[in-house]
């Protein structure tokens, strides 16, 4: 990444956060980054030049705004988004629904889509879905679907781009240990049953869950998407990486 660009979104926290971290210990000379919380970006503290777009991704006033600052672009992180309400289908509300599908997939399209305009020829994207478009788990269909649809329009992405020499992949992660799970009523409780230890709480829901016993960490999904990046992945497009320590299994 040295000399180059790179844009990421839900940059603020987690995946995103971890993602610009590594963008800019690889060299990068500048990150555009976009989350609702100017704050936390503005204390990332990257070690290179940095533009900031504090704003709903499912906003497209805000993409005009990035692309009114023009690329190029190089390398594109299109990571965020909400878990959103879980619920029965029989229960779940039109406005979860929509709230979910808002920031998950619209927000995918549109920072996709600037994403695209802004890209030099060669360059490379990652969108951020999820195990849960490929596994189907109860309560969640919303989160589920809008993430299913992300990989399938990375898809079509990377066919649209392929004349240009752009990679477009996801990456779809099982169980991360990151702030998303802070304040979901199932977690809270866990973490109360372990007197306030979060660390044991997120052991005891991987250990349920995973075969592999364990969560990944925001900075192993990272490096699995500066893999996807970079040249070692020069072959690599349409495809998306499942890593859930054998969840789907």
């Amino acid at each position: 990444m040295t000399g180059k660009t790179a844009l990421v979104t839900g940059a603020a926290s987690g995946i995103g956060a971890a993602c610009a971290r590594a963008l800019a210990e690889s060299g990068a000379a500048k990150i555009i980054l976009v989350d609702l919380d100017r704050e936390r970006l503005e204390d990332l503290g990257l070690n290179c030049e940095t533009s900031i777009h504090a704003g709903d991704v499912a906003d497209e006033a805000l993409w005009d705004r990035v692309e009114a600052e023009g690329g190029p672009i190089h390398a594109s992180v299109l990571n965020a988004g909400i878990s959103g309400d879980a619920a029965p289908i029989t229960k779940m509300t039109l406005d979860n629904w929509r709230n979910i599908m808002s920031v998950n997939l619209d927000g995918a399209f549109l920072s996709l889509r600037s994403a695209m305009r802004m890209a030099v020829d060669g360059s490379a994207m990652v969108l951020t879905a999820s195990v849960t478009g490929v596994k189907a788990e109860k309560g969640i269909a919303a989160y589920a679907s809008s993430k299913a649809a992300v990989m399938q329009l990375a898809k079509v992405a990377a066919k649209e781009s392929a004349d240009r020499g752009i990679r477009v992949n996801a990456i779809a992660p099982g169980g991360v240990d990151t702030a998303i799970w802070d304040g979901v009523p199932f977690f809270d409780d866990l973490v109360e049953k372990h007197q306030g230890n979060r660390a044991g709480a997120i052991a005891t829901m991987a250990q349920q869950v995973s075969p592999s016993g364990r969560f990944a960490s925001a900075d192993e999904i990272a490096g699995q998407i500066m893999f996807l990046l970079s040249d070692h992945a020069a072959n690599i497009t349409g495809s998306t990486l499942v890593s859930d320590g054998g969840f789907r299994l």
